[in-house]
């Protein structure tokens, strides 16, 4: 894309491949790869950005599929000057940058309950855009209020009334960027939170490939929510159940394959491409179709464009 861009202070760096920045490690480049020195760098370069020029905020990578073409436009990816995490009485208030688990470890340290956010992969602003949750905890449970910039360069306040929260969703425009979020949370004894959350990382490493590669869950439940971690959670209209039901478990196409695991993470086994990711995928959602009737979403964000080979 040949046009002239705004100069920041932060870093601008122009056809970068962004494999090396998800943690599927797939993907093409990107035009240009803007990482802002603060916000205020943030807000001059959007304002004085040509309004043609697609933007697409990028966290740290957990929960996306580049394709294999790249992406076209301005990938904005937010660094240490958005990392802060601050605790005032029942308030966490932390930068878009900052890891859940981070934000989790912090708040159990001031006696504050944000435990659920210790085993989500990520970062807030991802956590807020996606209203990510489990174990029955949701950010819309806990959001007061979240700061973004607009595509034009506007810092906006935004409510739990503006974002609309829903599974796995909010009405956030794709090309804001989130740059902090404002969390309540509940008074509790530092160590209780601190073992809750190490029965929290066993269960889940017991349960999920978590040293192998991957994006997370691939697909929302159909169910309409996360598993709660109780022994009563109903598991008929999980991703992972309808999955294994059509016999997926496993299933490989090319370097990528379904969990043995755990079936509703999609892996890298080594050397694949995001076109057979993808593919994987719509062949899993293809066949959960037929053998169930449920058209399974994929909670995975896939963006870009295919590669020169793909059909």
């Amino acid at each position: 894309m040949s046009i002239d861009l705004p100069t920041p202070r932060g870093s601008l760096i122009p056809d970068r491949t962004l494999d090396g920045l998800t943690w599927l490690r797939v993907g093409g480049p990107a035009d240009w790869l803007f990482q802002p020195a603060d916000e205020d760098d943030l807000a001059d370069f959007l304002a004085a950005l040509d309004p043609g020029v697609p933007v697409f905020p990028m966290g740290v990578g957990s929960n996306l599929i580049v394709r294999d073409g790249g992406i076209r436009g301005v990938v904005i990816r937010l660094g240490r000057a958005f990392n802060s995490v601050e605790i005032d009485g029942d308030t966490v208030t932390a930068g878009a940058a900052a890891l859940d688990a981070q934000v989790a470890r912090r708040a159990a340290e001031a006696g504050l309950d944000l435990t659920f956010l210790r085993t989500i992969p990520g970062s807030i602003g991802g956590a807020v855009r996606m209203n990510a949750g489990c174990y029955g905890s949701y950010v819309a449970d806990h959001l007061i209020d979240a700061q973004a910039v607009t595509r034009q360069g506007a810092r906006v306040t935004l409510t739990p009334a503006d974002l609309r929260f829903g599974y796995r969703e909010t009405h956030l425009p794709t090309d804001w960027v989130i740059t902090s979020a404002r969390l309540r949370a509940a008074l509790g004894d530092p160590d209780r939170l601190h073992a809750k959350m190490a029965d929290q990382l066993a269960r889940r490493d017991e349960s999920q490939p978590t040293r192998e590669r991957s994006a997370g869950s691939t697909f929302r439940n159909p169910a309409g929510f996360s598993s709660t971690g109780q022994a009563d959670d109903v598991h008929d209209l999980k991703a992972w159940s309808l999955i294994d039901r059509a016999g997926l478990r496993g299933h490989s196409w090319g370097g990528a394959q379904m969990s043995e695991k755990h079936p509703n993470f999609l892996l890298n086994t080594g050397g694949a491409t995001a076109a057979e990711l993808e593919a994987l995928g719509e062949l899993v959602r293809r066949r959960v179709l037929e053998e169930s009737g449920h058209d399974l979403q994929w909670e995975v964000i896939r963006i870009g464009d295919p590669g020169p080979d793909t059909d």
